[in-house]
């Protein structure tokens, strides 16, 4: 069966609206409450120095957040699309970026992300079940097996389980914020050996890692297309998710500042295992390892449902992949996009295996691509402005040309940042980003004969 006559068959079916606001608002959270708020809040204190200064600096990343919601807001209600990003890029920037753009997330983007989530659920679900010499490795294979199967049964399985994971999730860290502001006290906590807070701040560097953990929000303009009312769900959408994701990370930094003070948060190398274990013992440590699977299932669960959108579009796009164009109409799900995804992260796992540090590898791989595109998108609404000022906008980013501005150039700063950071490590995620154009001409030729081939 040749490309020209079988790309029509994956128009057959197409996404429709499903999800409801609360879907919506749970991908969220989960998509950006994810391993970051358990790892950074001791880096993000050492650079700061002060309780006070804390606290803002996650307040401060949620709003710089919502800065670039707003963004996507009026991209994603004026082109809803399955592709999310992908599209607006298509439009913005023309075809050829766009792919690379759709490869780079295939490949790098999502794949890795995928992958170090499974890498990190591995490494807490071992501390409570170890499975052998190579449990963080299995446990990652078998949750992408899991979550791929579960989504490729359908949307409605997928969103079922997102929304429970998701409000487990919520109540952990409030878990943790109780438990840090009443249960715990510094003066029942022994000071800390290691070192004091930094003695030159960088408030700078701070927000690197507070937006590190904030990352993921816009990976939701990939259901753009699947969000019943969505000129109206989709700003709701984002701010609410954001809005519950500030107040949580915000409360569980109080906690943690409330029972350890400054300098011990800055030293510590596992601060919610540290706060449970002070405030419950072992059975507090196992709490926080069972919160941290939790949370990285839920996060994993989203960004396989989002992944998986973004190879759809390129195969609705390009004839070459129309495989991947592929809807399945009774799940609700793109199911060989989905497959696909699956296949690629399996990879990317078997090669973090063979590394020293798995999750640590993969986040370098991922960083830098993820933030060239994003800066991309933000730019793409200036350029969409200027080139289709008639297309009907239901939402409008407030304070424009501002408020873009602020994000593109928050979005470049954090390029940068993570090309000085991961180094070496980044010059992967890059040479597959530029392995893409080898693809890129084939599908342009596969185009080209097919357009030609129907004339």
């Amino acid at each position: 069966m040749t490309s020209s006559r079988s790309a029509p068959q994956a128009a057959d079916a197409q996404p429709v609206p499903s999800l409801r606001l609360r879907d919506l608002v749970a991908m969220i959270v989960g998509l950006v409450i994810g391993v970051g708020i358990f790892k950074t809040p001791p880096l993000v204190a050492a650079n700061l120095g002060s309780d006070w200064l804390v606290v803002l600096s996650w307040v401060l990343g949620g709003l710089v957040s919502l800065v670039g919601a707003l963004c996507y807001a009026e991209l994603a209600t004026a082109y809803p699309h399955a592709g999310g990003d992908y599209h607006f890029l298509t439009r913005a920037f023309g075809r050829d970026v766009a792919f690379l753009y759709g490869w780079a997330r295939t490949t790098v983007i999502t794949s890795g992300s995928i992958a170090f989530l499974g890498f990190a659920l591995g490494d807490y679900a071992t501390a409570l079940l170890p499975l052998g010499r190579w449990s963080s490795t299995l446990y990652a294979v078998l949750s992408v097996l899991l979550f791929t199967a579960l989504n490729a049964k359908g949307i409605r399985e997928g969103k079922t389980a997102q929304n429970f994971l998701t409000t487990l999730e919520a109540l952990g860290l409030l878990l943790i914020a109780v438990v840090g502001l009443s249960l715990a006290s510094p003066a029942g906590v022994a000071p800390a050996a290691a070192s004091a807070p930094a003695q030159s701040a960088s408030f700078g560097l701070a927000m690197v890692f507070v937006l590190l953990a904030y990352g993921g929000w816009s990976d939701a303009a990939c259901l753009s297309a699947e969000v019943t009312s969505h000129r109206r769900n989709i700003v709701l959408g984002l701010g609410l998710g954001l809005l519950v994701v500030t107040a949580l990370y915000a409360a569980a930094n109080l906690g943690f500042l409330h029972a350890f003070g400054i300098s011990r948060l800055s030293g510590s190398k596992a601060i919610a295992t540290d706060l449970m274990r002070s405030a419950l013992g072992e059975i507090g440590a196992t709490v926080i390892g069972l919160l941290v699977v939790v949370s990285m299932m839920t996060s994993l669960n989203a960004t396989v449902i989002i992944g998986a959108r973004t190879a759809y579009a390129l195969g609705r796009d390009w004839t070459a992949l129309w495989r991947l164009g592929r809807w399945d109409a009774k799940g609700g799900t793109p199911l060989n996009a989905l497959l696909a995804q699956a296949l690629i992260v399996l990879a990317l796992i078997a090669l973090g295996a063979t590394t020293h540090d798995g999750f640590t590898s993969l986040v370098e791989y991922t960083a830098p691509v993820f933030w060239l595109f994003i800066l991309l998108v933000g730019l793409s609404v200036f350029v969409l402005r200027w080139r289709d000022p008639g297309r009907e906008r239901p939402f409008k980013v407030p304070l424009y040309p501002l408020t873009p501005l602020l994000f593109c150039l928050t979005s470049a700063y954090l390029l940068y940042s993570s090309l000085a950071y991961t180094g070496l490590g980044s010059l992967v995620g890059v040479a597959v980003l530029a392995a893409g154009l080898p693809l890129l001409a084939w599908g342009k030729r596969a185009q080209h004969a097919a357009a030609t081939k129907a004339q």
